[in-house]
């Protein structure tokens, strides 16, 4: 297994707790701008969405952060051979947060240093480079149908979908209270899903991953991926609730905090 550790350079910025309602509108006028740049269909795959033929790496991406600082985290990017699900490449960075988390505009906290790791690996081990990215986040579940998996998925030109651990209320979608009962009721076993719309539009899908967790995942589009690949994806992932890619850069990146 390769593994590979980046450390950023510090930027004179300082940490900002609440950022401004005009710096927030700037904001929005980007995730609306790259939204018109998202593809939701299965585009310029280099395996068969239908069977996963041709599938050999997937990444996992997620960030970690040390305990009782929030100024500061670990960002990691896991890849792993499909199907046997074992990893092959890890890398690390380290880097300065400038932002808290606000609901919405994660990806202006956290997309900066995972586009760095999918670079190194483009640059330096190119036949490694997954040829889908699971995304510790939303995609198109999100107010501005632009979350941090679409987001990394366009300024990357990878495709990417949003692995959600809890689900994002979002005006016109179910409220947290009427997802919980759907849940309760439609997913009985592992591969049951149930779609997350509002009118004519289709968000993403809870998805029971495993006979042995009930509670689902929220699964939605990033980029050049359609619904129905995703979900595909996503389960062939899972022996457990997370799919393997981001439970491997979680608990990869939270091992090496804590040997720091």
């Amino acid at each position: 297994m390769r593994r590979s550790i980046l450390h950023t350079f510090s930027f004179m910025v300082s940490f900002d707790h609440d950022p401004s309602k005009d710096q927030r509108n700037l904001w929005e006028a980007e995730q609306n701008a790259l939204q018109t740049r998202v593809t939701l269909k299965d585009e310029g795959l280099d395996f068969d969405p239908a069977t996963l033929e041709g599938l050999r790496y997937i990444g996992g991406v997620d960030l970690s952060f040390p305990e009782n600082d929030h100024e500061h985290a670990l960002a990691c990017l896991s890849i792993l051979s499909w199907p046997s699900l074992e990893v092959v490449h890890t890398s690390y960075l380290e880097t300065e947060l400038h932002l808290p988390y606000i609901a919405g505009f994660l990806a202006f906290r956290e997309v900066d240093p995972l586009l760095k790791l999918l670079k190194q690996v483009q640059d330096e081990h190119p036949e490694l480079m997954p040829q889908v990215v699971l995304v510790d986040g939303n995609g198109l579940l999100h107010p501005r149908m632009c979350g941090i998996a679409c987001h990394l998925g366009v300024l990357a030109n990878i495709p990417t979908i949003g692995v959600a651990k809890n689900f994002l209320v979002i005006p016109g979608t179910p409220s947290m209270k009427q997802v919980k009962e759907k849940c309760r009721q439609e997913l009985q076993k592992r591969g049951d899903t149930f779609l997350l719309k509002s009118n004519d539009v289709t968000y993403g899908a809870a998805l029971r991953t495993t006979d042995a967790a009930p509670s689902p995942v929220f699964v939605s589009q990033g980029h050049r991926v359609s619904l129905d690949t995703s979900l595909k994806i996503v389960l062939a992932c899972c022996r457990f609730r997370i799919p393997e890619p981001i439970r491997r850069a979680d608990l990869d990146s939270r091992a090496y905090i804590r040997h720091l």
